[in-house]
């Protein structure tokens, strides 16, 4: 049975959204979630009937979202550190964390450790496509700031291999972002990445640009991590902007009140589930020796339990062993 660790202690919202998560996960699906945190308010909100169907590792200390992530290597005794050990002592499968994102990242970078041919790991998220049948896969959007050419080759590698093994696409396309789409276009970075990529990435389709993350024109997008952590804040502030002008708007017209209420269960539905978080539950972060979900700080318990899905789904489908592979296949 896969054992998947939880950070019960994180996100912004305490315990009760995450254990609520668990225990809808564990109506679903079956595995063995390993809560790590403060044992008397994760007794508190996890029913009784889940005890038995549960492991509790107790953890005194929480790394808040102030704290900076380096404090975490020190702080053994916080539901975080003790979550990563459970990946790195083999004891849990993987884990999944709401709580403070650096912390994660360097935790499991720095204890689980990387797969031997990958130099950095890269965090990747779904973006919200016109693409009817899948959404994109945009990474890195936050762990490696300053990248080099490799990096992004192997952003490449491991962006194909998760969303052909994971999202379940058959031949997902590849595009490099940049400003342009000619083969000339970009900067010095990504002119050396594009070598690299070429003709190596299976499904590389060359440069793209940033509205082929939306147009459903491209599977998986990869750019260095700063870019791609402003492109995510970016897309996340137009969306919130949009249905706060919509809302706006239909409040001041009684037509407009009449035909949001008619669309509201088709389109407006649709329309929120596609960009919506919770229906993806987190961001994987690829590249390290075990798996690590990310998930919102502000994850909901529908969140938690697709991110525990993603977990899951990221064990049973094998993909570090289909990335060291394609790795070793094609040695840079």
């Amino acid at each position: 049975m896969i054992k998947i660790a939880i950070d019960a202690m994180g996100g912004d919202f305490g315990p009760e959204p995450i254990i609520e998560g668990v225990v809808q996960a564990l109506d679903e699906r079956e595995f063995l979630p390993i809560l790590v945190g403060d044992k008397e308010q994760i007794f508190q909100h996890l029913p009784q009937y889940y005890l038995e169907h549960v492991e509790i590792v107790e953890a005194s200390d929480t790394i808040s979202m102030d704290d900076s992530a380096t404090q975490a290597l020190k702080r053994k005794e916080s539901s975080i550190y003790k979550a990563i050990e459970l990946v790195r002592g083999k004891r849990a499968d993987g884990i999944v964390s709401a709580g403070h994102s650096g912390a994660t990242m360097a935790l499991a970078t720095l204890r689980v450790g990387r797969l031997p041919n990958i130099s950095k790991p890269a965090l990747a998220t779904i973006m919200p496509s016109l693409s009817p049948s899948a959404n994109t896969l945009l990474l890195d959007v936050g762990a490696v700031t300053d990248c080099t050419a490799k990096n992004l080759y192997q952003f490449a590698v491991m962006g194909e291999v998760y969303a052909r093994k994971v999202l379940g696409l058959r031949r997902p396309s590849v595009g490099l972002l940049a400003n342009g789409e000619e083969d000339s276009k970009g900067n010095a970075l990504t002119k050396e990445a594009f070598k690299l990529m070429k003709g190596s990435v299976s499904g590389f389709k060359g440069n793209v640009e940033g509205s082929d993350i939306f147009n459903g024109s491209v599977d998986v997008v990869v750019c260095d991590g700063f870019t791609g952590n402003i492109t995510l804040k970016a897309s996340e502030g137009v969306a919130s902007t949009i249905f706060t002008l919509m809302k706006t708007q239909i409040r001041k017209s009684i037509p407009a009140k009449i035909g949001a209420l008619l669309l509201k269960k088709k389109v407006f539905k649709k329309l929120k589930n596609k960009v919506d978080y919770a229906e993806y539950g987190g961001a994987p972060l690829l590249g390290v020796n075990g798996c690590v979900i990310i998930s919102h700080g502000k994850s909901n318990a529908k969140a938690i339990k697709n991110a525990i899905f993603q977990a899951i789904e990221f064990n049973n489908s094998q993909v570090n062993v289909a990335i060291e592979e394609l790795l070793i296949k094609n040695i840079r």
